[in-house]
């Protein structure tokens, strides 16, 4: 009786030392989140560097424009995150194309008529805003190649194609993001 008593002991130690031990991938999970996390804050701070240290719009992102969009006739600023070329492209329509702190292409905007959004939207927006006037519909046309998320209305958003319907009512102004799907969500 003692040698199952003090067996039952033994094996009840054994099993709470080796589950006190933290298992190599439980190990390795912390150490690539915390090199993720520092990878981020990295990120983050030479963003700011760059905002802070850079006025002008940079040559290598004009050299990129260029070299996306032939020789185009643009117009040029710097935003807080992006460098913003303005031009009338193929079809004659004003758009902004967006280049990142690494001066690749974001994605491009432009004005679109509300009949470009996907019927299942349209349907949704009159019927859930009714008296609500379209001011205007952005189309944000994303980079497939680029992770950078968009900045629009001073928000962020992930970068994929939407539009972006202005409605107003009185002095109520609303922002509805639509996706190419013809869902619909609240953006502002």
């Amino acid at each position: 009786m003692k040698r199952i008593f003090i067996l039952g002991i033994s094996m009840f130690a054994c099993i709470i030392v080796l589950n006190a031990q933290p298992s190599p991938t439980t190990e390795m999970k912390e150490l690539k989140n915390q090199e993720h996390l520092l990878r981020k804050e990295k990120r983050q701070e030479r963003k700011e560097l760059r905002k802070e240290n850079r006025d002008e719009v940079s040559n290598l992102s004009k050299d990129q424009f260029y070299a996306d969009f032939g020789d185009v006739k643009a117009t040029w600023r710097r935003s807080d995150y992006f460098d913003e070329a303005t031009f009338l492209n193929q079809s004659g329509v004003a758009t902004t194309a967006y280049y990142d702190e690494n001066f690749k292409l974001v994605g491009t905007l432009n004005i679109v008529d509300f009949s470009k959004i996907p019927s299942k939207a349209q349907v949704f927006i009159k019927k859930h805003y009714p008296g609500y006037h379209i001011d205007k519909v952005l189309f944000f046309d994303d980079n497939e190649n680029n992770d950078t998320d968009m900045f629009l209305y001073g928000q962020q958003f992930d970068d994929e194609d939407n539009y972006f319907v202005e409605l107003s009512k009185g002095n109520s102004k609303t922002i509805l993001q639509v996706n190419t799907s013809g869902y619909v969500y609240f953006f502002q």
